[in-house]
C-alpha cells in the first residue's frame, strides 16, 4: 500500500440476513483525492460510508484507514477520520463555539489546543461571525458548515461527507463545493452524493455503485473520455450536398438536421473536425458551428444502470433454465 493511500477497502461485503447490501467491493483513496461515490437510492452508498466510518461492522472484508486496520485498531483508525452524515449531528440548543468546544473534547484534543482548533475550523468554514449564535437559529447553509467543522476539528487525514449540499440554495452549494475542493488538497475526501453535477464540479475520481456492486471506477478525466461520442454537429451557411461531406476522410455518415445543419458520424479516435474546417474555408461553405457531441454524466449513469439491470435479468433467466 502506498504511503499516500489513506483508505484501503478490500473485498468489503455487508449482509442484512439474506439481503446483500454491499457485495465484494474494493477501492483506495489517496491523499489529495476527492472520490465521488455515486449511486441510486438503495444502492449501498450510505452502508459503505457507515462501515468505513466505523459506525457499522462489515460482514466480510478488510478496511485500513491511514495505515490502521479498522477492525483490529478501531480507536487509532477512527481518530484519523472525520464524518459528516446526511443529517449533521448538531445540538440546536448549543451555541456554535460551545458545540465546537464540545466536539474538540470528544476528539480528545488537549485543552491547550482546543481554542486554536476552533479558530482554525471557524476560519476554514467561514464561521467566525456566527460563533456566539445558537445553532438552531442558523440558516441551513451555516448549519451544514458547522457539521463540516465538527468533522475536521481534529484535522483528520480522511473526511467522509454524505450528501453535504442537500437542501442548500445555489449560493450555499457553490460555497460548500469550493470548501470541499480546498479541503481535498491536504486530505483524502469521500463524497457520497446522488447529484451528478456535483461529482463533475468537485471530484477528481468517481465510483458508481448499484445494487451493492461497483459498476464504474475511474478518474474524472477518464469519465470525460466515456462522455465523448463519435458525432459532430456542423452548421454551414452554404452547405454542399451530403455526398461531398461523406468524401472527407474520417466521415462515416451524414444526417441532415436542418437546412444548414448536419450531424456527422466519424471513425472513433479520428475526428474529421480539422478537415471539415479546412474544406469549409477552401470551398466558402460559411462554417458557423462545429460542436463535438457528448454524452452527459446522467446518460452514462443511466446506461450503466440499464446494463446492470439487463445482466441481472439474464442471470435470473439462466438460473431458471
Amino acid at each position: 500500500m502506498s504511503l499516500d493511500t489513506l483508505v484501503s477497502v478490500q473485498n468489503l461485503s455487508r449482509y442484512y440476513g439474506k439481503l446483500c447490501a454491499v457485495n465484494d467491493i474494493s477501492f483506495t483513496v489517496e491523499r489529495g483525492q476527492i472520490l465521488g461515490f455515486l449511486g441510486p437510492n438503495g444502492a449501498g452508498k450510505s452502508t459503505t460510508m457507515q462501515i468505513i466510518a466505523g459506525a457499522l461492522a462489515p460482514s466480510t472484508g478488510q478496511i485500513s484507514v491511514a495505515g490502521f486496520d479498522l477492525l483490529e485498531q478501531p480507536l487509532q483508525a477512527k481518530a484519523t477520520l472525520g464524518y459528516l452524515p446526511e443529517q449533521p449531528p448538531l445540538y440546536r440548543e448549543m451555541r456554535v463555539q460551545e458545540y465546537l468546544h464540545f466536539c474538540a473534547r470528544l476528539r480528545r484534543i488537549p485543552r491547550a489546543g482546543v481554542a486554536s482548533a476552533i479558530d482554525y475550523v471557524s476560519e476554514q468554514c467561514g464561521l467566525q461571525t456566527v460563533l456566539p449564535r445558537l445553532i438552531g437559529h442558523l440558516s441551513k447553509g451555516f448549519q451544514q458548515r458547522v457539521g463540516i467543522a465538527q468533522a475536521i476539528i481534529h484535522n483528520p487525514a480522511v473526511v467522509i461527507l454524505d450528501e453535504p449540499t442537500i437542501g442548500l440554495d445555489p449560493i450555499q452549494i457553490r460555497e460548500i463545493r469550493g470548501f470541499i475542493r480546498h479541503l481535498g488538497k491536504e486530505h483524502g475526501i469521500i463524497l457520497s452524493t446522488h447529484i451528478l453535477s456535483e461529482v463533475q464540479a468537485v471530484c477528481s475520481h468517481v465510483q458508481i455503485i448499484n445494487q451493492g456492486e461497483l459498476v464504474l471506477s475511474d478518474t474524472i478525466t477518464g469519465l470525460l473520455a466515456h462522455m465523448q461520442t463519435i458525432h459532430l454537429q456542423i452548421g454551414l451557411r452554404r452547405p454542399p450536398d451530403s455526398q461531398t461531406l461523406l468524401q472527407i476522410a474520417g466521415v462515416e455518415a451524414v444526417e441532415l438536421l436542418e437546412e444548414t445543419r448536419f450531424r456527422i458520424q466519424h471513425i472513433a479516435d479520428n475526428s474529421p473536425a480539422e478537415k471539415l474546417v479546412a474544406q469549409s474555408v477552401a470551398n466558402n461553405w460559411g462554417l458557423y458551428e462545429l460542436i463535438p457531441e457528448q454524452r452527459s454524466l446522467e446518460q452514462i449513469f443511466i446506461d450503466l444502470m440499464n446494463i446492470e439491470a439487463e445482466q441481472s435479468q439474464l442471470a435470473i433467466q439462466s438460473e431458471n433454465v
